[in-house]
């Protein structure tokens, strides 16, 4: 008696699930620096509006109190009246954020908002920052 066995294996080769491999390792590839220029991109945008806010609080804290060009206001001074409260950093503490006195700009780690936002300086300013 004979027997006629036809071998059929299941599962998948070694070369199958070296593509499938190497598709995803190329997905990847692709994909997570943009996943990190996105994150990146978030926190700048993140520094730039609290230090929007901080600027209008510190205005709005010059009109209210007559203070002088060179009055300095305290986050005691602006928060909570002035902003809901001081802004903690993305990457930070809230001492990353400085209102600074009324002629110069409020900065986070020694960085201002034009800083962020002008092509020349902005990469110099995120990597100074943290972000």
């Amino acid at each position: 008696m004979t027997r006629n066995h036809s071998r059929r294996t299941q599962g998948f080769t070694l070369v199958e699930i070296m593509i499938v491999v190497l598709i995803i390792g190329i997905l990847l590839a692709i994909a997570v620096p943009n996943f990190v220029k996105a994150r990146q991109n978030s926190r700048v945008q993140t520094v730039v509006g609290n230090l929007k806010q901080l600027e209008a609080a510190k205005e709005q804290w010059a009109m209210d109190t007559g203070a002088a060009s060179t009055a300095t206001p305290t986050s005691a001074d602006l928060a909570p009246d002035y902003v809901k409260k001081w802004p903690v950093g993305p990457v930070g503490v809230a001492t990353d954020y400085v209102a600074g006195n009324m002629s110069t700009l409020p900065t986070f780690k020694g960085q201002n908002a034009d800083a962020f936002q002008d092509a020349a300086t902005k990469a110099a300013a995120i990597t100074a920052a943290g972000l």
